[in-house]
């Protein structure tokens, strides 16, 4: 029972990510429920609707989760920076029967209301990612919502921020992960660090704990990341797979045949860096990878994209989010796989005592 534990109140060292779009309150409490920290993808959802998947949860189990955030404003981006991305959309979105992209009524949710949504929610664990919060925010979590706060980082420096605004534990999130990039200080090529470098760099240097993220699939990964120093892991593509997971037919069939190598960090689905497996999509549009407006204006201008593609099986059009430990996901129920991890972690500590 390390004091990672002790605080969440769980008995394994193993978090769900909350894969934002992919979440679900099935899986959130499945995994709660089997000894972990299931976990809400919040930074998409509307306040009303953070609400009522907490409420979603807590009918299903009455252990700890948690939710997150994206620490983000609310962009204004200019006219032809908008017109200039529609069109470059445009065929494609003609390719799947689509009239042309139409300029949203907003970007993204805002997230001072979101804030004060999860606030009244009162999870367990409150965890940011995108961005970070000020030292009053994350003393009103703990104060009003009595949530650990769990921040996101991809430096050393970002960890570092992160202890100094209060944060009761920091998510060391190494480049292999799937999906999006919480980068928020300095330069995002130079912050792809991966995971073994940068986990015991963050364990030497603070004094709360380490969650490890990034290419852990298995038990063994679990172990490894202890042996780094990590109180825990946190494991996204691994959960991906899980039928409670929100993906559809066509991403499971891609996760299914995809290897490491399969993968690339891209900005053309939402305009912030981000893991997926390489299809027709970030093919079309990597010559544009610079030119694409940064997140969420990308995202909610391919958002319609994306989701026809979904209804229409094209796995080819869709923001396949998965990190580079892809290949060995299994298709388990969240339960399943959560105890499975627990019998190979503890194997393979026995291995590592001899």
């Amino acid at each position: 029972m390390t004091p990672l534990l002790h605080r969440l109140q769980i008995a394994l060292p193993i978090v769900q990510g909350p894969m934002t779009g992919s979440d679900s309150p099935q899986l959130a409490a499945a995994v709660s429920q089997a000894g972990g920290l299931g976990f809400l993808g919040c930074g998409m959802r509307a306040p009303q609707a953070m609400l009522e998947a907490a409420a979603a949860v807590r009918a299903a189990t009455d252990k700890p989760f948690g939710m997150n955030l994206f620490v983000q404003p609310t962009p204004t981006p200019g006219a032809a920076v908008v017109q200039a991305a529609i069109d470059r959309l445009a065929p494609l979105y003609a390719d799947l029967g689509l009239p042309p992209p139409e300029t949203p009524t907003r970007w993204c949710e805002d997230f001072a209301a979101q804030f004060e949504a999860l606030i009244q929610a009162r999870p367990a664990v409150a965890s940011f990612t995108f961005g970070i919060l000020d030292a009053a925010q994350v003393r009103r979590i703990k104060g009003e919502a009595g949530s650990c706060v769990i921040g996101t980082a991809t430096t050393l420096a970002e960890a570092q921020a992160w202890a100094a605004v209060g944060a009761d534990a920091v998510v060391a999130s190494g480049m292999e992960a799937g999906g999006h990039r919480g980068t928020f200080l300095g330069d995002f090529e130079a912050s792809m660090v991966g995971t073994l470098a940068l986990v015991p760099q963050c364990v030497d240097a603070l004094s709360i704990p380490v969650i490890a993220a990034g290419g852990i699939m298995d038990g063994r990964g679990i172990a490894a990341a202890q042996a780094l120093g990590a109180q825990g892991v946190q494991l996204g593509t691994a959960f991906l797979a899980c039928p409670e997971s929100a993906i559809g037919p066509a991403q499971r069939a891609a996760m299914a045949d995809a290897q490491a190598t399969d993968t690339r960090v891209t900005r053309i689905y939402s305009g912030r860096p981000a893991r997926g497996i390489v299809n027709t999509l970030m093919q079309r549009l990597a010559p544009h990878e610079a030119a694409v407006p940064a997140y969420p204006v990308q995202n909610a201008l391919t958002g319609p994209l994306r989701k026809a593609a979904a209804s229409q099986g094209r796995a080819d059009y869709l923001s396949l989010w998965a990190g580079q430990g892809v290949a060995a996901a299994r298709a388990l129920p969240a339960q399943q796989l959560v105890a499975l991890l627990a019998q190979e972690w503890q194997a393979a500590l026995r291995r590592l005592k001899v």
